[in-house]
C-alpha cells in the first residue's frame, strides 16, 4: 500500500505549512504528489460575491507560496479552492484525484481550549474509504508540530480486516519508521463471563499472536515490540504515552450514523481524545 499521492485539507487555522512539512518524510515511502485543498464552508447567512472572492484570493496566494516550496523539493502539486459542504467536497476530490491518504485537522473549542472532532469530521471519517491522518499540534508545546511524525508509531490491532490494512499501510512506511509498537487491548466486554482458565488461555493466545506478528515484521527489516493491555480505549492512549509514540494507527470500520452514535467507534474516539496524530485505515 504505497503513499504516492496525498490530499492535504486546510482551513488555514488548524493546519499550517509546518504541518505539511512534517509529512515530507513520506517522500522516502513514495510520496511525490500533494493536492492542497481549502473549502469555504457556507455559514449561517451568506457571503457576498466580494467576500467570497476575497477569501478565494487569500487561499490562492497561500497555496501558490506553499506549492513553490513543494516544487523545490521535487514534488508535484495541485490545489482545489471550493465553496460548499466540506464532507462531500473532500470525498469527491479524494476520489477524483485517487489519493492514497487524506490529511485533515482536529478542531479546537475556543472557550475551554479543549480539542474535539466536530460532526463534519466524524461524518467524513464514517463515510470515507481512504486512509485518513487526523493531524494534531502538540497541545503542551504551544502549537508546535512534531517533525518526526513517523519515527515511533503505535499500531493498535484487534485482528480485524481493517486492522490488517492499517498494518499493511504502516509496513509500507518501514523505511521511515525507527521502531513500531504493536498493542492489543483485551476488553472487559470480551472477558465478561469467562473463568480463570479461559482468561489465561485468552491472554496466552493474544501474546502468541502479538509475538508472531512482531517476528514477521522483524523478518521484513522492521524493529517491532509488542504489548498486551486489558481495559478500554484509554489503554491505547496510556500505551502511547508509556512508549513515547509519535503517532497512533488503527483500522476503522465504516458505520451508519446510528451505529456511530449509539455503539461508538474506538478509532473515531481516538481521533477525538488522543493528543497524538491519529492514522485511521478503513
Amino acid at each position: 500500500m504505497e503513499v504516492k499521492k496525498m490530499l492535504f485539507v486546510t482551513d488555514f487555522e488548524e493546519l499550517w505549512f509546518d504541518a505539511l512539512q512534517s509529512l515530507m518524510a513520506l517522500r522516502k515511502a513514495g510520496l511525490d504528489h500533494v493536492v492542497l485543498m481549502h473549502v469555504i464552508e457556507r455559514k449561517i447567512g451568506y457571503y457576498t460575491k466580494e467576500e467570497k472572492r476575497r477569501l478565494m484570493e487569500m487561499a490562492e496566494v497561500r497555496f501558490i507560496d506553499w506549492a513553490e516550496s513543494l516544487f523545490e523539493k521535487g514534488m508535484e502539486c495541485g490545489s482545489y479552492i471550493v465553496e460548499g459542504n466540506p464532507v462531500p467536497k473532500i470525498m469527491s476530490t479524494a476520489e477524483e484525484e485517487r489519493v492514497d491518504l487524506v490529511v485533515i485537522s482536529r478542531k479546537k473549542r475556543t472557550r475551554l481550549k479543549k480539542l474535539y472532532v466536530d460532526s463534519k469530521t466524524i461524518e467524513f471519517l464514517r463515510k470515507t474509504t481512504t486512509p485518513v491522518l487526523v493531524h494534531k499540534y502538540k497541545v503542551e508545546s504551544s502549537g508546535r508540530v512534531n517533525d518526526k511524525l513517523f519515527e515511533r508509531p503505535l499500531l493498535a490491532t484487534d485482528w480485524s480486516p481493517p486492522a490488517d490494512r492499517a498494518l499493511e499501510f504502516i509496513v509500507a512506511l518501514k523505511g521511515i519508521i525507527r521502531k513500531l509498537q504493536v498493542i492489543h487491548v483485551v476488553t472487559e466486554k470480551a472477558m465478561a463471563g469467562l473463568g480463570k482458565m479461559e482468561l489465561k488461555k485468552m491472554e496466552r493466545e493474544s501474546r502468541r499472536r502479538l509475538d508472531e506478528l512482531c517476528d514477521t515484521l522483524e523478518g521484513e527489516g522492521m524493529e517491532a515490540e509488542s504489548h498486551l493491555y486489558i481495559g478500554d480505549l484509554t489503554q491505547i492512549e496510556n500505551a502511547a504515552r508509556e512508549r513515547d509514540a509519535t503517532l497512533i494507527a488503527t483500522g476503522t470500520t465504516r458505520k451508519s450514523a446510528w451505529q456511530a452514535r449509539w455503539l461508538g467507534s474506538v478509532s473515531q474516539r481516538l481521533a477525538e481524545v488522543s493528543e497524538l496524530p491519529t492514522l485511521l485505515v478503513p
